[in-house]
């Protein structure tokens, strides 16, 4: 396994990391007992990050995180987050010092343990003073529940913002061959700063999995599918949306010839894409079972071709594949 540093945290984080929404309910679909057996497989190959929140199934993930991790928690770097989802609160976003304290409370008792190495806002409560978000985090930090802090899906002045008051050691971001909108500001950003990152979206929901089809259709409680409560959002349109939806596919039916050149799936050059750029510390992908887990260190080890990268952007301009929405995940 290759590990890479958390900003300056001091915290090493394996480049890939596995991301707990699915065992949390409404995306895809995943039995417990998979989940359990690919945590204890991607400890045993050295993956040792697991990115989980409040908000997948409101403590469902982060229970099964705990039951899978069982005694082996100490092996384990934990990320989870709070701040979305509530039904009370505007836009259902609450950054206040009182729901900081009740969540982080929630969520060490959801994962069984008495500190999380990293804890995240998940989206930005613009209804509250960001000051007061960062000195509840700090306090946390201070008060040993927390080892380091972070924001995910930020925009660039609001980490500026949050930075005048306390140090972001990580961000969370989505990243992956069709959405490169971070290498503008946010990257940049963080490489001046030194503050580490976490890829989501690696393997842009399944697209760059290689196994959709023309045909393909979702759960209705999958919020991939048309009916789904987030099919309102641009990321849906732009991967999923008719518009985009089979000029997508016929990009990704060229990264495959690419991968094979390599003797790759196409989820391992997908990951090894995501990893190429210095500033992401891990590249977070959901695991399913074990097979998956083994499939995705394959990503490890090797680089891509300047030629090939080339290539893989030449594939995405031709069949005019979305590269980089200018708004994919804000509903505002």
């Amino acid at each position: 396994m290759e590990y890479r540093s958390f900003g300056q945290t001091g915290i090493q984080t394996s480049a890939i990391g596995v991301g707990c929404w699915e065992i949390g309910g409404g995306y895809g679909s995943i039995e417990e007992a998979d989940f359990i057996k690919a945590v204890n497989r991607a400890l045993d190959v050295g993956i040792n990050c697991f990115d989980t929140a409040e908000a997948y199934g409101f403590g469902a993930s982060e229970r099964s995180l705990a039951k899978a991790l069982g005694g082996r928690r100490k092996e384990a770097v934990i990320t989870t987050k709070f701040g979305v989802g509530y039904p009370e609160a505007q836009n259902f976003r609450d950054g206040s010092r009182k729901r900081v304290m009740e969540s982080i409370e929630k969520s060490l008792g959801n994962l069984d343990t008495d500190y999380v190495d990293i804890y995240l806002v998940h989206w930005p409560d613009r209804n509250t003073p960001f000051e007061e978000t960062m000195l509840a985090l700090d306090d946390l930090v201070k008060q040993g529940k927390v080892r380091a802090v972070g924001l995910s899906n930020f925009r660039l002045e609001e980490i500026k913002a949050c930075m005048s008051t306390r140090r972001i050691d990580v961000v969370q971001y989505c990243w992956n061959m069709f959405d490169r909108r971070m290498e503008s500001e946010i990257f940049p950003y963080c490489r001046a700063h030194n503050i580490g990152v976490m890829a989501y979206g690696s393997l842009a929901y399944g697209m760059l999995t290689g196994t959709f089809t023309e045909e393909m259709t979702f759960d209705k409680g999958d919020w991939r599918s048309k009916r789904g409560q987030l099919a309102n959002l641009n990321l849906f349109q732009h991967l999923f949306g008719p518009e985009y939806y089979l000029k997508n596919l016929r990009a990704v039916a060229e990264l495959k010839s690419i991968a094979q050149r390599y003797g790759k799936s196409l989820p391992q050059l997908a990951l090894r894409w995501t990893l190429s750029n210095p500033v992401v510390s891990t590249a977070l992908v959901g695991c399913r079972n074990p097979r998956e887990v083994e499939d995705n260190v394959g990503a490890i080890g090797w680089s891509i071709s300047d030629a090939d990268m080339q290539e893989i952007d030449a594939a995405f301009a031709k069949h005019g594949a979305v590269t980089t929405p200018s708004v994919w995940l804000e509903t505002e």
